[in-house]
């Protein structure tokens, strides 16, 4: 009889106990994937994985270490249990490593509620395909698309459990369907290419495949005819597409683990402002239907909403267990983990607030700049701010867009930049970071 993921973490455990560990936590991910790449109107790509992992970390007195497999026999979790143990006890003591005590634990380990998992039936391969035949299709109706890159449809399901030695044992099960179409317009060196696509928990919340592949041609062709704008200083608004990537650079600076090696330019930040003092940054990981939402973390403490940046004051790191007792703090359950290593901090669904005015208000307002819908590569110095990134989107002059923009460098400090930013009212309430489009006031742009 197959073991229930349940039964296999308890095993892990059994195992740990008897090859002499003081103590451990294991975790057991199953999960099936399915994935249809359509091109010219027939099946280019079909792939279904189904894969079982397990990981177990394990502690002899404050020294620990972690492995992982994929093998559910009795034979290799025992084999796993002494490997680790044996591993633990070569490793450096570390005084901040250890599992969270029994009164820390979640109580609430029912998931239901955060509607994670779609019930309905796992889609066939063939409806996938029509699907992204669909959304290929959407795109070719648009006179001016060369061909389709690509069109892909894709469903995964996936079941976590985690057991610890301090009594915690819980799991909860996510669906994902998606949807995403690549189209290009022009041809030769003129060639211009965007995508347009959706994820979702529901099946049935899914955008339509029509709308998917109207959409990414419709980026394709805006982006013809594209130049290198003039170099200087230029109001530059983040389209709600990549407005997000400012907010995580926050994140990361804000991540315990930054700060306790050192290497972020908000180490000295706490309780300053780094947002406008109009706006803040809320963490809910308790929404519904998306993606980062959980009841407890990778170590079974409770998540609960809190506050990263308060009326654009920073309020204090992202923290598990080990590097909240590093910096003096307790934890903000938000340890996040893998199968083959242990826990790190992480952070689920953030929502900046939003303003009142359109997209289209601060391109009207922002007079000349840079309207910025995609990047490419990035230099950020963890210790100072500095950005860099290269950028395309199209020139905006006198309040109105005239034409595309691709090869050029957009450049300025994070903390001179977030302290400046504009938000307008378009954010997308179903993703797990939910910012709006972004306009900052002056960056260094490198073109012509």
């Amino acid at each position: 009889m197959t073991l229930s993921l349940a039964d296999l973490t308890e095993q892990m455990l059994d195992a740990a106990r008897s090859a002499g560990a003081d103590a451990a936590d294991a975790v057991a991910v199953e999960g099936t994937s399915l994935d249809i790449d359509v091109r010219a109107g027939v099946l280019e790509q079909a792939e279904r994985a189904e894969a079982i992992d397990l990981g177990l970390r394990v502690f002899v007195g404050q020294r620990s270490a972690t492995v992982s497999a994929s093998d559910t026999r009795g034979s290799t979790l025992a084999e796993m249990a002494v490997r680790a143990v044996a591993m633990a006890k070569e490793a450096p003591e570390d005084p901040h490593a250890g599992l969270a005590a029994p009164e820390q634990l979640a109580k609430d380990l029912d998931s239901s509620a955060l509607e994670l998992y779609d019930p309905s039936a796992e889609p066939s391969p063939e409806e996938l395909q029509e699907d992204a035949q669909a959304a290929e299709a959407a795109a070719l109706e648009n006179g001016e698309i060369t061909q389709v890159q690509s069109a892909s449809a894709g469903y995964s399901a996936q079941h976590m459990h985690l057991a610890a030695t301090n009594g915690f044992s819980a799991g909860y099960r996510r669906t994902r369907r998606a949807l995403s179409c690549v189209a290009i317009a022009g041809s030769g060196s003129a060639m211009e290419r965007d995508v347009d696509g959706d994820s979702r928990t529901f099946q049935s919340d899914l955008r339509d495949p029509h709308e998917i592949g109207t959409r990414a041609a419709e980026r394709a062709v805006e982006r013809l005819g594209a130049r290198k704008p003039p170099t200087g200083s230029y109001p530059v608004l983040f389209d709600e597409r990549v407005a997000a990537t400012l907010i995580g650079h926050l994140l990361v600076a804000a991540n315990g683990a930054s700060i306790a090696r050192g290497a972020s330019w908000l180490r000295d930040a706490k309780g300053e402002a780094v947002l406008p003092a109009h706006l803040s940054l809320l963490e809910d990981p308790h929404r519904p239907r998306v993606a980062a939402s959980r009841l407890f973390d990778a170590e079974g403490l409770p998540t609960q909403p809190r506050r990263i940046v308060d009326m654009g004051v920073l309020t204090g790191w992202t923290l598990d267990l080990a590097t909240g007792r590093k910096l003096g703090m307790a934890s903000t359950a938000n340890a996040g983990r893998g199968t083959s290593s242990g826990p790190s901090p992480t952070t689920w669904n953030v929502t900046l607030t939003e303003g009142e005015a359109s997209r289209d208000d601060l391109i009207r307002d922002m007079g000349t700049g840079l309207l910025v819908t995609s990047m490419i590569g990035s230099t950020i110095n963890p210790n100072t701010g500095d950005y860099s990134r290269g950028a395309a989107g199209h020139w905006v002059e006198n309040g109105e867009i005239t034409h595309a923009i691709n090869e050029c460098t957009i450049a300025g400090n994070l903390r001179d930049m977030l302290r400046s930013i504009v938000p307008a009212n378009d954010a997308r309430p179903h993703l797990s970071r939910v910012v709006p489009s972004l306009l900052v006031s002056g960056m260094t742009l490198a073109g012509n």
